[in-house]
Protein backbone atom coordinates (compact mmCIF):
# COMPACT_ATOMS: atom_id res chain seq x y z
CA UNK A 1 0.00 0.00 0.00
CA UNK A 2 1.93 3.17 -1.50
CA UNK A 3 1.44 6.60 0.57
CA UNK A 4 -0.48 9.30 -1.49
CA UNK A 5 0.70 12.77 -1.89
CA UNK A 6 -1.49 15.89 -0.71
CA UNK A 7 -1.48 17.10 -4.06
CA UNK A 8 -2.68 14.00 -6.40
CA UNK A 9 -5.96 14.22 -4.57
CA UNK A 10 -6.66 17.15 -6.54
CA UNK A 11 -7.65 14.78 -9.40
CA UNK A 12 -10.54 13.69 -7.43
CA UNK A 13 -12.00 17.13 -6.92
CA UNK A 14 -13.51 17.85 -10.54
CA UNK A 15 -16.10 15.12 -9.57
CA UNK A 16 -16.66 16.61 -6.27
CA UNK A 17 -17.07 20.47 -7.85
CA UNK A 18 -19.81 19.01 -9.92
CA UNK A 19 -21.72 16.80 -8.21
CA UNK A 20 -21.82 19.63 -5.40
CA UNK A 21 -22.85 22.15 -8.04
CA UNK A 22 -25.93 19.97 -8.94
CA UNK A 23 -26.69 19.04 -5.50
CA UNK A 24 -27.22 22.98 -4.74
CA UNK A 25 -29.19 22.90 -8.30
CA UNK A 26 -31.87 20.91 -6.46
CA UNK A 27 -30.66 17.75 -9.12
CA UNK A 28 -29.38 15.73 -6.55
CA UNK A 29 -30.79 14.56 -3.32
CA UNK A 30 -29.80 14.49 0.44
CA UNK A 31 -29.17 10.87 0.55
CA UNK A 32 -27.45 10.64 -2.99
CA UNK A 33 -25.00 13.50 -2.17
CA UNK A 34 -24.28 11.74 1.21
CA UNK A 35 -23.07 8.49 -0.57
CA UNK A 36 -20.71 10.48 -2.41
CA UNK A 37 -19.45 13.51 -0.59
CA UNK A 38 -18.31 11.62 2.52
CA UNK A 39 -15.23 10.44 0.75
CA UNK A 40 -14.38 13.84 0.27
CA UNK A 41 -14.87 15.07 3.91
CA UNK A 42 -17.68 16.87 3.65
CA UNK A 43 -21.58 16.48 4.36
CA UNK A 44 -24.78 18.85 3.61
CA UNK A 45 -25.83 19.82 6.85
CA UNK A 46 -29.69 19.74 8.11
CA UNK A 47 -31.82 21.27 5.55
CA UNK A 48 -29.67 21.06 2.51
CA UNK A 49 -28.72 24.62 2.26
CA UNK A 50 -25.58 24.47 3.45
CA UNK A 51 -22.04 21.87 3.72
CA UNK A 52 -19.57 21.62 6.46
CA UNK A 53 -15.76 20.56 5.66
CA UNK A 54 -13.86 18.18 7.59
CA UNK A 55 -10.16 19.44 8.02
CA UNK A 56 -8.01 16.21 8.62
CA UNK A 57 -5.37 16.81 10.98
CA UNK A 58 -3.54 13.51 11.92
CA UNK A 59 -3.20 13.15 15.51
CA UNK A 60 -4.49 16.60 16.34
CA UNK A 61 -1.47 18.24 15.19
CA UNK A 62 -2.11 21.99 13.72
CA UNK A 63 1.24 23.79 12.54
CA UNK A 64 1.49 27.11 12.54
CA UNK A 65 1.55 26.51 8.51
CA UNK A 66 -1.87 24.81 8.57
CA UNK A 67 -2.80 27.42 11.68
CA UNK A 68 -2.75 29.88 9.19
CA UNK A 69 -4.58 28.44 6.44
CA UNK A 70 -7.38 27.99 8.58
CA UNK A 71 -7.29 31.69 9.34
CA UNK A 72 -6.68 32.64 5.74
CA UNK A 73 -9.81 30.68 5.28
CA UNK A 74 -12.09 32.29 7.99
CA UNK A 75 -11.55 35.52 6.42
CA UNK A 76 -10.92 35.34 2.38
CA UNK A 77 -14.44 32.89 2.71
CA UNK A 78 -16.13 34.32 5.67
CA UNK A 79 -16.58 30.93 7.43
CA UNK A 80 -19.50 31.44 9.98
CA UNK A 81 -18.64 28.79 12.15
CA UNK A 82 -15.48 25.99 13.04
CA UNK A 83 -15.57 23.42 15.28
CA UNK A 84 -13.16 21.55 17.28
CA UNK A 85 -14.04 17.89 17.01
CA UNK A 86 -13.37 14.92 18.87
CA UNK A 87 -11.80 13.13 16.63
CA UNK A 88 -9.51 16.09 16.38
CA UNK A 89 -10.08 17.60 13.16
CA UNK A 90 -11.23 21.52 12.43
CA UNK A 91 -14.89 21.61 10.88
CA UNK A 92 -16.18 24.19 9.17
CA UNK A 93 -19.71 24.75 8.90
CA UNK A 94 -22.49 26.98 6.91
CA UNK A 95 -20.30 26.74 3.47
CA UNK A 96 -22.17 27.15 0.46
CA UNK A 97 -21.03 24.90 -2.37
CA UNK A 98 -18.19 27.68 -3.81
CA UNK A 99 -16.80 27.99 -0.80
CA UNK A 100 -16.39 23.98 0.67
CA UNK A 101 -14.62 23.48 -2.93
CA UNK A 102 -12.42 26.08 -2.90
CA UNK A 103 -11.20 25.48 0.80
CA UNK A 104 -10.88 21.78 0.09
CA UNK A 105 -8.79 22.99 -2.90
CA UNK A 106 -6.53 25.31 -1.79
CA UNK A 107 -5.77 22.93 1.54
CA UNK A 108 -3.96 20.31 0.26
CA UNK A 109 -1.67 22.95 -0.80
CA UNK A 110 -0.40 23.10 2.69
CA UNK A 111 -1.04 19.71 3.24
CA UNK A 112 -4.27 19.42 4.64
CA UNK A 113 -6.59 16.59 3.49
CA UNK A 114 -10.19 16.24 3.71
CA UNK A 115 -10.26 12.98 1.58
CA UNK A 116 -12.05 10.44 3.91
CA UNK A 117 -12.88 12.06 6.28
CA UNK A 118 -16.25 11.07 6.25
CA UNK A 119 -17.81 7.75 4.40
CA UNK A 120 -16.47 4.48 4.55
CA UNK A 121 -12.87 5.26 5.36
CA UNK A 122 -9.63 5.05 7.27
CA UNK A 123 -10.78 8.38 9.68
CA UNK A 124 -8.35 10.99 11.19
CA UNK A 125 -5.81 9.44 13.29
CA UNK A 126 -5.92 10.01 16.94
CA UNK A 127 -2.81 10.80 19.67
CA UNK A 128 -2.63 12.13 22.71
CA UNK A 129 -2.39 15.80 22.51
CA UNK A 130 0.26 16.75 24.92
CA UNK A 131 2.05 13.72 23.55
CA UNK A 132 6.10 14.66 23.18
CA UNK A 133 5.63 17.34 26.13
CA UNK A 134 3.78 16.06 28.24
CA UNK A 135 5.13 15.05 32.08
CA UNK A 136 4.75 11.76 33.14
CA UNK A 137 4.13 9.95 29.40
CA UNK A 138 5.50 6.75 28.79
CA UNK A 139 7.46 8.01 25.63
CA UNK A 140 6.27 10.12 22.72
CA UNK A 141 3.68 8.80 20.30
CA UNK A 142 2.93 11.27 18.23
CA UNK A 143 5.36 10.25 15.29
CA UNK A 144 4.41 7.06 15.02
CA UNK A 145 0.43 8.51 14.69
CA UNK A 146 1.86 11.16 11.96
CA UNK A 147 3.10 7.43 10.48
CA UNK A 148 0.18 5.52 10.93
CA UNK A 149 -2.04 8.56 9.11
CA UNK A 150 -0.07 8.49 6.61
CA UNK A 151 -0.18 4.88 6.09
CA UNK A 152 -4.02 5.00 6.17
CA UNK A 153 -4.45 7.51 3.43
CA UNK A 154 -3.31 4.78 0.86
CA UNK A 155 -6.32 2.62 2.33
CA UNK A 156 -9.03 5.28 1.36
CA UNK A 157 -9.68 3.91 -2.39
CA UNK A 158 -9.18 0.19 -1.02
CA UNK A 159 -12.15 -2.46 -1.06
CA UNK A 160 -14.30 -3.46 1.75
CA UNK A 161 -13.12 -0.99 4.41
CA UNK A 162 -15.39 -1.23 7.42
CA UNK A 163 -17.86 1.97 7.83
CA UNK A 164 -15.52 3.69 9.94
CA UNK A 165 -11.86 2.50 10.44
CA UNK A 166 -10.84 4.69 13.83
CA UNK A 167 -7.01 4.52 14.82
CA UNK A 168 -5.51 5.49 17.94
CA UNK A 169 -2.55 6.45 19.92
CA UNK A 170 -2.61 6.80 23.63
CA UNK A 171 0.91 8.07 25.45
CA UNK A 172 0.05 6.96 29.27
CA UNK A 173 -2.89 5.55 31.08
CA UNK A 174 -4.89 8.58 30.69
CA UNK A 175 -6.27 6.79 27.59
CA UNK A 176 -8.05 10.14 26.07
CA UNK A 177 -7.94 8.94 22.77
CA UNK A 178 -9.96 5.73 23.82
CA UNK A 179 -7.24 3.73 22.08
CA UNK A 180 -8.50 1.00 24.00
CA UNK A 181 -11.50 0.75 22.33
CA UNK A 182 -11.08 2.13 18.89
CA UNK A 183 -11.06 -0.08 15.93
CA UNK A 184 -7.36 -0.12 16.36
CA UNK A 185 -5.66 1.21 19.24
CA UNK A 186 -1.56 1.33 20.45
CA UNK A 187 -1.08 2.00 23.63
CA UNK A 188 1.94 2.73 25.03
CA UNK A 189 4.29 0.78 27.46
CA UNK A 190 6.65 2.12 30.11
CA UNK A 191 9.36 0.29 28.22
CA UNK A 192 8.83 2.05 25.29
CA UNK A 193 6.53 -0.43 23.50
CA UNK A 194 2.85 -0.53 22.57
CA UNK A 195 0.10 -3.14 23.50
CA UNK A 196 -2.06 -2.88 20.82
CA UNK A 197 -6.19 -3.17 21.31
CA UNK A 198 -8.78 -3.61 18.32
CA UNK A 199 -12.45 -4.32 17.41
CA UNK A 200 -13.59 -1.80 19.72
CA UNK A 201 -15.70 0.92 19.45
CA UNK A 202 -18.63 3.53 20.70
CA UNK A 203 -22.25 4.13 19.41
CA UNK A 204 -24.43 1.06 18.54
CA UNK A 205 -23.45 -2.28 20.20
CA UNK A 206 -20.34 -0.59 21.88
CA UNK A 207 -17.20 -3.04 23.00
CA UNK A 208 -13.99 -2.57 24.33
CA UNK A 209 -11.59 -3.53 22.33
CA UNK A 210 -9.15 -6.68 22.77
CA UNK A 211 -5.56 -7.11 23.07
CA UNK A 212 -4.37 -8.84 20.42
CA UNK A 213 -0.39 -8.09 20.59
CA UNK A 214 1.79 -6.85 23.43
CA UNK A 215 5.18 -5.21 23.56
CA UNK A 216 5.17 -4.42 19.85
CA UNK A 217 8.30 -2.03 18.81
CA UNK A 218 6.91 1.33 17.19
CA UNK A 219 8.61 0.51 14.17
CA UNK A 220 6.24 -2.40 13.40
CA UNK A 221 2.93 -1.00 13.69
CA UNK A 222 2.53 -0.74 10.06
CA UNK A 223 1.77 -4.61 10.28
CA UNK A 224 -0.41 -4.30 12.87
CA UNK A 225 -2.56 -1.84 10.66
CA UNK A 226 -2.66 -4.07 7.26
CA UNK A 227 -3.42 -7.03 9.33
CA UNK A 228 -6.45 -5.06 11.27
CA UNK A 229 -7.76 -4.16 6.90
CA UNK A 230 -7.36 -7.98 6.13
CA UNK A 231 -8.85 -9.36 9.45
CA UNK A 232 -11.86 -6.99 8.16
CA UNK A 233 -11.86 -8.14 4.74
CA UNK A 234 -12.11 -11.72 5.94
CA UNK A 235 -14.68 -11.71 8.26
CA UNK A 236 -15.93 -8.02 8.55
CA UNK A 237 -19.78 -7.95 7.43
CA UNK A 238 -19.38 -5.19 4.62
CA UNK A 239 -22.52 -6.34 3.16
CA UNK A 240 -24.66 -5.25 6.21
CA UNK A 241 -24.24 -1.11 6.70
CA UNK A 242 -25.39 -1.62 10.67
CA UNK A 243 -23.14 -3.91 11.20
CA UNK A 244 -20.15 -3.05 9.24
CA UNK A 245 -17.49 -1.92 11.97
CA UNK A 246 -14.45 -3.63 13.42
CA UNK A 247 -16.62 -3.93 16.53
CA UNK A 248 -19.02 -6.55 15.47
CA UNK A 249 -16.58 -9.51 14.59
CA UNK A 250 -16.65 -10.30 18.35
CA UNK A 251 -19.91 -11.34 17.94
CA UNK A 252 -19.62 -12.60 14.66
CA UNK A 253 -16.68 -14.63 15.58
CA UNK A 254 -18.01 -16.43 18.46
CA UNK A 255 -15.81 -14.24 21.17
CA UNK A 256 -13.10 -12.07 21.79
CA UNK A 257 -10.54 -14.49 21.64
CA UNK A 258 -11.30 -15.91 18.40
CA UNK A 259 -11.25 -12.81 17.20
CA UNK A 260 -7.51 -12.21 18.50
CA UNK A 261 -7.12 -15.66 16.85
CA UNK A 262 -8.36 -15.03 13.32
CA UNK A 263 -6.77 -11.25 13.70
CA UNK A 264 -3.06 -12.85 14.72
CA UNK A 265 -3.73 -15.47 11.33
CA UNK A 266 -3.57 -12.15 9.25
CA UNK A 267 -0.75 -10.77 11.12
CA UNK A 268 1.33 -13.52 10.67
CA UNK A 269 -0.15 -13.83 6.82
CA UNK A 270 1.65 -9.86 6.78
CA UNK A 271 4.46 -10.44 7.89
CA UNK A 272 4.90 -13.74 5.59
CA UNK A 273 4.31 -11.90 2.84
CA UNK A 274 7.54 -9.93 2.37
CA UNK A 275 6.30 -6.38 2.25
CA UNK A 276 8.74 -4.29 4.09
CA UNK A 277 6.42 -2.14 6.61
CA UNK A 278 8.86 -1.24 8.74
CA UNK A 279 9.33 2.38 10.07
CA UNK A 280 13.10 3.27 10.19
CA UNK A 281 12.76 6.51 9.73
CA UNK A 282 10.95 8.21 11.36
CA UNK A 283 12.22 11.11 12.93
CA UNK A 284 11.95 11.35 16.45
CA UNK A 285 11.37 15.49 17.40
CA UNK A 286 13.38 17.13 19.64
CA UNK A 287 11.58 19.54 21.74
CA UNK A 288 13.73 22.99 22.89
CA UNK A 289 13.70 24.26 26.48
CA UNK A 290 13.05 27.68 27.62
CA UNK A 291 14.10 31.34 27.50
CA UNK A 292 14.35 31.77 31.40
CA UNK A 293 11.31 33.62 31.43
CA UNK A 294 8.44 31.71 33.73
CA UNK A 295 4.66 31.60 33.70
CA UNK A 296 1.89 30.12 35.74
CA UNK A 297 -2.02 30.36 35.99
CA UNK A 298 -5.38 27.89 36.03
CA UNK A 299 -4.68 27.33 32.09
CA UNK A 300 -1.00 27.30 32.21
CA UNK A 301 0.81 23.66 32.33
CA UNK A 302 4.38 23.26 32.61
CA UNK A 303 5.71 20.77 29.81
CA UNK A 304 8.55 18.52 30.37
CA UNK A 305 10.88 20.45 28.61
CA UNK A 306 12.82 23.20 31.48
CA UNK A 307 11.05 26.79 30.51
CA UNK A 308 8.11 25.40 27.94
CA UNK A 309 4.89 25.93 28.72
CA UNK A 310 0.98 25.20 26.79
CA UNK A 311 -2.02 26.84 27.49
CA UNK A 312 -5.28 25.69 27.64
CA UNK A 313 -7.77 27.27 25.40
CA UNK A 314 -11.64 25.03 25.76
CA UNK A 315 -14.02 26.61 23.26
CA UNK A 316 -17.64 26.11 25.12
CA UNK A 317 -18.36 23.32 22.72
CA UNK A 318 -15.45 23.06 20.93
CA UNK A 319 -16.67 25.95 18.74
CA UNK A 320 -14.53 28.63 18.89
CA UNK A 321 -14.52 32.61 18.31
CA UNK A 322 -13.44 32.63 14.69
CA UNK A 323 -11.79 36.64 15.63
CA UNK A 324 -9.97 34.68 18.38
CA UNK A 325 -8.78 31.72 16.54
CA UNK A 326 -7.69 33.77 13.33
CA UNK A 327 -5.96 36.41 16.32
CA UNK A 328 -4.00 32.95 17.92
CA UNK A 329 -2.44 32.07 14.43
CA UNK A 330 -1.18 35.80 13.74
CA UNK A 331 0.30 35.49 17.37
CA UNK A 332 1.79 32.14 17.01
CA UNK A 333 3.27 33.36 13.03
CA UNK A 334 6.44 35.34 15.37
CA UNK A 335 6.50 32.35 17.93
CA UNK A 336 9.05 29.80 16.09
CA UNK A 337 8.35 26.01 17.35
CA UNK A 338 4.98 26.85 18.89
CA UNK A 339 2.08 25.34 17.46
CA UNK A 340 -1.19 24.19 18.32
CA UNK A 341 -2.77 20.40 19.24
CA UNK A 342 -6.47 19.32 19.51
CA UNK A 343 -7.88 16.90 22.21
CA UNK A 344 -10.50 14.55 21.74
CA UNK A 345 -12.48 16.33 24.33
CA UNK A 346 -12.62 19.47 22.24
CA UNK A 347 -9.50 21.57 24.14
CA UNK A 348 -7.54 23.45 22.00
CA UNK A 349 -3.09 23.23 23.55
CA UNK A 350 -0.88 25.67 22.70
CA UNK A 351 2.70 24.27 23.03
CA UNK A 352 5.73 25.11 23.38
CA UNK A 353 5.61 28.37 24.53
CA UNK A 354 8.19 30.12 26.72
CA UNK A 355 6.93 31.89 29.70
CA UNK A 356 6.45 35.39 28.03
CA UNK A 357 4.50 33.95 25.50
CA UNK A 358 2.50 31.31 27.37
CA UNK A 359 0.86 34.73 29.00
CA UNK A 360 0.91 37.01 25.81
CA UNK A 361 -1.55 33.58 24.90
CA UNK A 362 -3.67 33.28 27.90
CA UNK A 363 -4.54 36.71 27.32
CA UNK A 364 -5.49 36.50 24.05
CA UNK A 365 -7.54 33.53 24.40
CA UNK A 366 -9.42 35.00 27.65
CA UNK A 367 -12.47 35.60 25.90
CA UNK A 368 -13.96 32.53 25.42
CA UNK A 369 -12.20 29.48 27.28
CA UNK A 370 -14.05 27.59 29.71
CA UNK A 371 -13.38 29.02 33.32
CA UNK A 372 -14.44 25.72 34.78
CA UNK A 373 -13.78 22.04 34.69
CA UNK A 374 -17.61 21.94 33.68
CA UNK A 375 -17.49 24.44 31.11
CA UNK A 376 -14.76 21.91 29.38
CA UNK A 377 -18.12 19.59 28.71
CA UNK A 378 -17.73 17.75 25.32
CA UNK A 379 -20.54 18.30 22.84
CA UNK A 380 -20.86 16.95 19.41
CA UNK A 381 -22.06 19.84 16.56
CA UNK A 382 -25.86 18.99 17.29
CA UNK A 383 -28.91 18.29 15.14
CA UNK A 384 -29.62 21.57 14.33
CA UNK A 385 -26.26 20.91 12.08
CA UNK A 386 -25.67 17.48 11.42
CA UNK A 387 -28.50 15.27 9.33
CA UNK A 388 -28.47 12.27 11.28
CA UNK A 389 -28.72 14.43 14.89
CA UNK A 390 -32.07 13.64 16.77
CA UNK A 391 -31.46 16.54 19.33
CA UNK A 392 -29.40 19.64 19.75
CA UNK A 393 -26.51 19.19 21.57
CA UNK A 394 -24.83 22.38 21.88
CA UNK A 395 -28.12 23.97 22.51
CA UNK A 396 -28.74 22.10 25.62
CA UNK A 397 -24.83 22.48 26.85
CA UNK A 398 -24.92 25.86 26.75
CA UNK A 399 -28.43 26.12 28.62
CA UNK A 400 -26.78 23.75 31.40
CA UNK A 401 -23.68 26.03 31.49
CA UNK A 402 -25.76 29.44 31.49
CA UNK A 403 -27.89 27.82 34.68
CA UNK A 404 -25.04 26.33 36.51
CA UNK A 405 -23.23 29.81 36.25
CA UNK A 406 -26.45 31.43 37.62
CA UNK A 407 -25.94 29.15 40.27
CA UNK A 408 -22.91 30.25 41.09
CA UNK A 409 -21.31 26.79 41.83
CA UNK A 410 -18.02 25.94 42.95
CA UNK A 411 -15.37 24.80 40.11
CA UNK A 412 -15.53 20.75 40.51
CA UNK A 413 -19.07 20.54 42.06
CA UNK A 414 -20.17 19.46 38.62
CA UNK A 415 -17.83 17.13 36.22
CA UNK A 416 -17.26 17.33 32.40
CA UNK A 417 -20.05 15.85 31.14
CA UNK A 418 -20.42 14.48 27.35
CA UNK A 419 -23.63 15.07 25.29
CA UNK A 420 -24.59 13.16 22.07
CA UNK A 421 -26.98 14.31 19.70
CA UNK A 422 -27.87 10.50 18.67
CA UNK A 423 -26.52 7.13 19.57
CA UNK A 424 -23.34 7.46 17.68
CA UNK A 425 -21.50 8.75 19.98
CA UNK A 426 -19.72 11.16 18.65
CA UNK A 427 -19.88 13.14 22.08
CA UNK A 428 -18.15 10.14 23.78
CA UNK A 429 -21.59 10.16 26.07
CA UNK A 430 -21.38 6.75 26.52
CA UNK A 431 -18.03 6.97 28.55
CA UNK A 432 -18.25 9.75 30.58
CA UNK A 433 -18.34 10.64 33.91
CA UNK A 434 -22.17 12.12 33.46
CA UNK A 435 -23.09 11.30 29.49
CA UNK A 436 -26.51 12.10 27.76
CA UNK A 437 -28.03 10.95 24.59
CA UNK A 438 -30.58 12.67 21.69
CA UNK A 439 -33.93 10.77 22.27
CA UNK A 440 -37.75 11.52 22.15
CA UNK A 441 -40.34 10.94 25.44
CA UNK A 442 -43.77 10.80 25.01
CA UNK A 443 -45.85 13.06 27.04
CA UNK A 444 -49.72 13.40 26.92
CA UNK A 445 -49.16 11.80 23.36
CA UNK A 446 -46.86 13.77 22.16
CA UNK A 447 -43.23 13.43 21.02
CA UNK A 448 -41.06 15.95 23.57
CA UNK A 449 -37.07 16.91 23.19
CA UNK A 450 -35.28 14.23 25.75
CA UNK A 451 -32.37 13.03 26.69
CA UNK A 452 -31.31 9.86 27.94
CA UNK A 453 -28.99 9.76 30.96
CA UNK A 454 -25.67 7.40 31.56
CA UNK A 455 -23.58 7.39 34.25
CA UNK A 456 -20.50 6.38 35.62
CA UNK A 457 -18.20 5.91 32.48
CA UNK A 458 -14.72 5.75 32.65
CA UNK A 459 -11.85 5.74 29.72
CA UNK A 460 -8.42 5.13 31.91
CA UNK A 461 -6.68 2.86 30.64
CA UNK A 462 -7.13 -0.17 33.10
CA UNK A 463 -10.83 1.36 34.43
CA UNK A 464 -12.74 1.20 31.51
CA UNK A 465 -16.50 1.11 31.78
CA UNK A 466 -19.40 1.94 29.85
CA UNK A 467 -21.80 4.01 31.43
CA UNK A 468 -24.86 3.08 32.89
CA UNK A 469 -28.00 4.00 31.41
CA UNK A 470 -30.60 5.37 34.06
CA UNK A 471 -33.25 6.66 31.96
CA UNK A 472 -34.59 9.56 29.96
CA UNK A 473 -34.65 13.20 31.08
CA UNK A 474 -36.95 15.95 29.38
CA UNK A 475 -34.58 18.18 27.55
CA UNK A 476 -35.91 21.28 29.84
CA UNK A 477 -35.33 19.72 33.06
CA UNK A 478 -31.21 18.71 32.35
CA UNK A 479 -30.09 22.30 33.38
CA UNK A 480 -32.23 21.74 36.98
CA UNK A 481 -31.04 18.24 37.09
CA UNK A 482 -27.00 18.84 36.97
CA UNK A 483 -27.72 22.02 39.26
CA UNK A 484 -29.00 19.92 41.92
CA UNK A 485 -26.81 17.98 41.45
CA UNK A 486 -23.79 20.18 42.10
CA UNK A 487 -25.58 22.07 44.98
CA UNK A 488 -25.93 18.94 46.33
CA UNK A 489 -21.94 18.31 46.56
CA UNK A 490 -20.61 21.33 46.99
CA UNK A 491 -23.29 21.67 50.10
CA UNK A 492 -21.19 18.29 51.88
CA UNK A 493 -18.15 20.33 50.88
CA UNK A 494 -16.54 17.68 48.07
CA UNK A 495 -15.95 17.82 44.20
CA UNK A 496 -18.45 16.13 41.97
CA UNK A 497 -15.86 12.93 41.96
CA UNK A 498 -15.21 12.43 45.90
CA UNK A 499 -19.18 13.15 46.43
CA UNK A 500 -20.10 10.25 43.70
CA UNK A 501 -17.28 8.05 45.26
CA UNK A 502 -18.37 8.43 48.59
CA UNK A 503 -22.16 8.91 48.65
CA UNK A 504 -23.12 5.44 46.75
CA UNK A 505 -26.75 5.92 45.28
CA UNK A 506 -26.87 9.51 45.77
CA UNK A 507 -26.67 10.54 42.47
CA UNK A 508 -29.41 8.09 41.02
CA UNK A 509 -31.90 9.58 44.20
CA UNK A 510 -31.64 12.91 42.48
CA UNK A 511 -31.68 11.05 38.81
CA UNK A 512 -34.94 9.55 39.90
CA UNK A 513 -36.99 12.78 40.58
CA UNK A 514 -36.62 14.29 37.17
CA UNK A 515 -36.75 10.74 34.71
CA UNK A 516 -39.46 11.12 32.57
Amino acid sequence: MQTIHPETWKQDLPAFREKTAAFYAGEVDKASYKGFSGFYGSYAQRGGKASMLRLRMPAGRVTREKLAFVAKSIREYQVPRAHFTTCQTIQFHDLNGEQVCAIMEKALDVGIVTMGGGGDFPRNVMCSPLSGVEEGEYFDVLPWAEAAGEYLMGFIKAEKMPRKLKVGFSNSPKNLTHATYRDLGFAARPDGKFDVYSAGGLGGNPRFGVMVAEAVEPAKILYYIKAMWLTFRAYGNYENRGKARTRYMQESLGSAENYVKAYKEKLEEVFASGENLDLNDVEIPVYQEGDGSAASGPRIIGQKQQGRYAVVWHPIGGQPNLDTLCALSDALADMDGTELRLSPDETAYIINLTGTQAHKILDLTALDSAASLFETSVSCIGGATCQVGVRDSQKLLASCVAAVQKANLPNGALPQIHISGCPSSCGTHQTGVIGFRGASKMVDGKPQAAFTLYVGGESRQGEEAMGRELGVVLEIRIPEFLVEVGQTAAAKGQDYASWYRTNPGALEEIASKYLA
